[in-house]
């Protein structure tokens, strides 16, 4: 049987979804991402074909893949991609930075794909097809927004707090009690000792429930990570990105409404005309549907 394969290629998991040409879905696989890296290119492209290949079922033929690819920051790093992955798999094949999935997930032709998770980046096209990013840079130098840089800012609040002498208004008790911390000082090192994304994302909720609880400062930081995420949206309208709907992932702004609900309430005032859209479909649905364009364009 043919098949078209998406997979959805993040900072912790890969997705990978298999259809029958006529939609049948025929497996649908999570692994780990491990040591996911989208360079070298060549590399990657076995990575990915291996994957692939171990995802669909024995005896069925693979007739064009979509990926969605965190790492893949430039349309020319994806059009390579997509060429080294034709050149392993002999398969036809679409490349896109994973948060361009988002659009085609929701049945969308054209809109602003945001992801804010373990990373943070902004998708769009503009009216010539081209496609802009913004943000995307890693949580050391940004990922305004994602979950590590949340708590980066949370903690660098808190603490801020502290040496000024202020109560603490519940921020630093979550965070300390997030992190095992038996004091600032000690919050201080266990952080700077491990400045892992792996470390810091997981702490995010804290601070939402700390805003949630009455926590000015948490809130702020909150509100900042909204304010980020709608300059990232500026961003790529200021480039010409075309489309009336804004298309949200990631785990921050799905599982946080209070981010969300921030967000929406920026984008209302500065960007009346774009619609703020939580995916409510599995991203890599939208890598289906780019191995299917790609397939009845090859």
């Amino acid at each position: 049987m043919r098949v078209v394969v998406g997979a959805d290629v993040g900072g912790t998991k890969i997705d990978i979804r298999v259809e029958a040409l006529d939609g049948t879905v025929r497996a649908m696989v999570r692994r780990p991402a491990g040591d996911w890296e989208a360079v070298p290119v060549e590399a990657a492209a076995r990575r990915l074909v291996g994957d692939l290949r171990a995802a669909v079922p024995a005896g069925d033929e693979i007739a064009a893949v979509g990926i969605g690819a965190q790492g893949c920051d430039t349309q020319e790093h994806c059009a390579h991609l997509a060429e080294a992955v034709e050149a392993v798999g002999a398969v036809p094949a679409a490349v896109v930075n994973d948060a361009a999935l988002l659009v085609p997930a929701a049945g969308l032709d054209h809109g602003i794909g945001l992801i804010a998770g373990t990373g943070s980046i902004g998708v769009g096209t503009d009216a010539a097809g081209n496609v802009l990013f913004a943000g995307g840079w890693g949580w050391v130098l940004g990922d305004e927004g994602s979950a590590p840089a949340i708590v980066r800012d949370a903690t660098r609040a808190a603490l801020a707090a502290h040496d000024t002498g202020l109560a603490d208004d519940g921020l630093l008790a979550a965070l300390l009690g997030h992190f095992g911390a038996a004091d600032p000082p000690a919050l201080a090192r266990l952080v700077n000792d491990r400045p892992d994304p792996g470390l810091w994302g997981p702490g995010a909720p804290a601070v939402f429930r700390a805003a949630d609880a009455g926590s000015a400062l948490a809130a702020q930081v909150v509100d900042e990570a909204a304010e980020h995420l709608r300059t990232l949206v500026a961003r790529l309208t200021g480039r010409g990105a075309v489309g009336g709907a804004v298309v949200a992932a990631g785990s921050v702004l799905v599982r946080q409404p209070r981010l969300a609900r921030r967000l929406g309430a920026l984008l209302a005032l500065s960007h009346p005309g774009l619609t703020l859209r939580l995916l409510d479909v599995p991203p890599v649905i939208g890598g289906v549907a780019l191995a299917r364009r790609r397939l009845a364009g090859a």
